[in-house]
């Protein structure tokens, strides 16, 4: 079995069009275990429950922002090691810094393409 065939994946946008997205690129890589979530609370309560091996989540949501998200996944002992990839229209270097801070693996700018979004998700896991 490939990684990409067993590699979990949660999306987590608040917009029911980009979560669209990111799953379509997704797919069209080749990565068809995929979850999503369209708040930050939400998913995190359910990575908890039942761990991936990346997070792909929108920066810019309600009650918990990804970065929010971000950390409440690096301060608990389960899901602290979980890769998490920013998906932002605004990566500003204040947010990437305090990206990096948070444990941040990699960031992946709005709009992008399927081939951006391989590229950065492999520098975090692999080679799919």
């Amino acid at each position: 079995m490939s990684l990409k065939d067993s590699l979990r994946v949660m999306v987590v946008d608040d917009m029911a069009v980009s979560r669209g997205l990111v799953t379509q690129a997704l797919e069209e890589i080749g990565i068809f275990q995929i979850s999503a979530e369209n708040n930050g609370k939400s998913a995190f309560n359910r990575v908890v429950a039942d761990p991936v091996h990346l997070v792909l989540a929108d920066h810019n949501m309600p009650g918990m922002d990804g970065l929010q998200l971000l950390e409440a996944l690096r301060r608990n002992r389960s899901t602290q090691r979980i890769g998490y990839i920013l998906v932002t229209g605004t990566p500003t270097p204040e947010l990437i810094q305090k990206g990096q801070q948070l444990g941040l693996n990699n960031l992946v700018k709005k709009p992008f393409t399927t081939a951006t979004m391989k590229k950065a998700i492999e520098a975090v896991v692999g080679r799919l």
